[in-house]
């Protein structure tokens, strides 16, 4: 067996997305993922895609136990880390769920790293770590902010943790990902983004208005200085990340210390501009209904991604039109998300734009 790149979280949107990467670039895998905001069956569909055997362990990176016979079993030479609680809104009602799985979950983690000497790391941040933004574009020159959630505040806490880590051992390298909203699914429809209950972000919500399983869209907040009020963010195309993530990989082959690197697409859409970008697409209306701001919500947030492209030579590929086209396969063709193959025949009631 070669070395073996260990993906922690590689059963979730943007790890399953990232191990299919890998695979096709010729790399050996292997994913660890507790399930709880995933599912086996993206990795049954990357063994389909790939006609190649993906290696998976259910388990959690707090299990110090089951890291160190991870890192003993397998020839680990790099570890791409997804593995965190993700959702603003929720972090911010459990705080203390967010510090054990992404601060703490993270330590144990580079424990056993430097127990076995495996020093190359790609890690998952957000744009969140800027807080409120004072500059937009964002740019990562200007250093990051103070995030207004427990989950920005755990992926900055652990950037510093691994900045002060590179301080201490030469040896390390790792790369920051600071990506801002991923959308899209693969071209295939075989894999996507497969929220458990109810889903947070935008584009699923939206997916499930479409679907006629959910009522009407929630917007949150119309009173944001924004050009409509709305919220506006940086989406950009989960493949385009994962390939991002692939071309860190390599990037840290020859290059020790620690580096961040935004990937956006440099352009921001509102809430609104989203809506009806949808609607143009598919044809179907989408009825929503305004509500006040949620908690941990900035009112704008794109990125500058031009240390991306000199440093690593990626660039968004996919515009918002083909991250819609592909949220929208996916969402038709798995409109039960995972479930069993039954459910791809399960009737949806779809409202035609009038």
């Amino acid at each position: 067996m070669g070395k073996t790149t260990l993906i922690t979280g590689g059963a979730g949107y943007i790890g399953s997305h990232t191990t299919l990467a890998l695979i096709n670039a010729g790399q050996q895998v292997l994913v660890l993922d507790n399930l709880c905001n995933s599912c086996r069956e993206s990795l049954t569909r990357l063994e389909r895609l790939t006609l190649t055997r993906v290696d998976f362990i259910e388990g959690d990176i707090r299990n110090t136990k089951l890291l160190d016979d991870i890192f003993s079993r397998y020839d680990i030479d790099a570890v791409m880390h997804f593995s965190g609680l993700k959702s603003v809104e929720e972090s911010v009602r459990k705080p203390l769920d967010y510090y054990a799985n992404n601060v703490v979950g993270t330590l144990n983690l580079c424990h056993a790293m430097a127990r076995y000497e495996v020093f190359k790391l790609v890690f998952s941040s957000s744009a969140t770590v800027y807080g409120a933004p004072r500059q937009i574009p964002i740019i990562e020159d200007l250093g990051t902010g103070k995030p207004i959630s427990p989950y920005g505040r755990t992926k900055l806490m652990t950037e510093e943790l691994l900045a002060d880590l590179c301080l201490s051992d030469p040896r390390w390298s790792i790369a920051l990902l600071r990506y801002f909203n991923p959308i899209g699914a693969h071209e295939s429809g075989q894999i996507g983004e497969n929220p458990n209950g109810r889903p947070n972000n935008l584009l699923p919500c939206l997916t499930q208005v479409a679907m006629g399983r959910v009522p009407e869209l929630t917007v949150f907040g119309s009173d944001y200085p924004t050009v409509d009020g709305t919220c506006v963010r940086d989406y950009v195309h989960v493949v385009d990340l994962a390939d991002g993530h692939l071309k860190a990989l390599q990037a840290l082959q020859s290059r020790n210390g620690i580096h961040a690197w935004n990937l956006g697409t440099g352009n921001g859409y509102s809430v609104l501009q989203i809506i009806r970008a949808f609607e143009d697409i598919t044809g179907i209306s989408i009825p929503f209904k305004f509500a006040p701001r949620r908690a941990g919500d900035i009112a704008e947030c794109w990125s500058n991604p031009t240390k991306a492209g000199r440093d690593l030579g990626w660039y968004a590929q996919r515009d918002l039109v083909r991250m819609i086209q592909d949220t929208w396969r996916w969402q038709l063709r798995n409109p039960h998300g995972y479930h069993a193959q039954s459910d791809l025949l399960a009737p949806v009631a779809l409202k035609q734009r009038v």
